[in-house]
């Protein structure tokens, strides 16, 4: 169940979505959803978990500061209007995705994180 304006899902940028899958899965056995060439959902093997917990995206380059954190919000255009006011800036978004819609914004310092609702 998802939970609002809590830590949903966490999405690593990777160069090799293909070695990516590779690493992970024998690594710590990880499994995934693949939703075309440039991205793969992650599936954790533990009975109980959430379907998916994350993704691998492939991009030409890391991005700045790590995995990319995504909160869950059920109501978006709320969430949009709570980080701006209170001083995040919204840096991409909302959008569509499958699966939902979501937008990407920093906090004061500079961290970069996103919000998703399901549609």
């Amino acid at each position: 169940m998802h939970q609002h304006h809590a830590i949903d899902y966490i999405e690593f940028t990777v160069t090799d979505l293909a070695e990516a899958k590779r690493f992970y899965g024998e690594a710590f056995d990880w499994q995934f959803t693949d939703y075309g060439p440039g991205y793969a959902g992650i599936r954790s093997s533990r009975a109980g978990s959430p379907p998916e917990v994350g993704g691998l995206r492939q991009d030409e380059r890391v991005r700045a500061g790590g995995p990319l954190v995504l909160l869950f919000s059920a109501d978006l255009e709320r969430s949009v209007e709570a980080v701006t006011k209170a001083g995040g800036t919204v840096t991409a978004g909302p959008y569509d995705f499958p699966g939902g819609r979501r937008f990407h914004f920093t906090d004061p310092s500079g961290n970069e994180l996103g919000v998703w609702a399901e549609a």
